[in-house]
């Protein structure tokens, strides 16, 4: 099987509810509450549009997470502040049956090479939920190091929930 990582693009719409649709119930205890447009082809058509014009004034890195060229989830580096700070925020989610295949581990390296790499950030942060073991271990082989707790941290399925935080630094 081959991982990689791509620019998202208008025409994963279809694909990208397609999934969401499928694994609803699966990604809800990570996920923030969503309205049930998300979950169309339209709804992820506006998101994608709307990411794409975060990307262009520099603002995040929106991905699609592929395996043999398929789309099977999503990766952004989100709230890519430059300047002094030079960071960004990692969020990934890949389908229920692509997890446990390498899949979100590629991805999460990939992306964050090119953070490094192509964007000069210095710092990519990351927050799981405490019990959320296997991002957990992804974010791990990928060289992260915990460091931090933030309690009520996002809201997440409906509730504040804490997130233990961590980081890797391109040096």
């Amino acid at each position: 099987m081959r991982h990689d990582v791509r620019p998202i693009e208008p025409s994963d719409a279809d694909r990208l509810a397609e999934l969401l649709v499928e694994n609803r119930a699966y990604l809800a205890p990570w996920d923030p509450v969503r309205p049930d447009t998300f979950f169309t082809a339209d709804g992820q058509r506006a998101e994608i549009l709307a990411c794409v014009r975060r990307r262009e004034r520099g603002q995040m890195l929106p991905l699609v997470i592929t395996t043999d060229g398929v789309v099977v989830g999503r990766l952004n580096i989100n709230a890519i502040v430059l300047g002094a700070f030079m960071s960004g925020t990692l969020g990934y989610w890949v389908a229920e049956e692509s997890a446990g295949h390498g899949a979100a581990t590629a991805a999460v390296g990939l992306a964050v090479r090119r953070a490094f790499d192509q964007l000069g950030l210095h710092r990519v942060e990351a927050g799981t939920l405490p019990h959320n073991a296997r991002s957990q271990r992804v974010l791990e082989k990928n060289g992260f190091e915990r460091y931090g707790y933030a309690p009520r941290y996002l809201r997440i399925a409906g509730e504040w929930q804490d997130h233990v935080l961590f980081q890797r630094l391109s040096d």
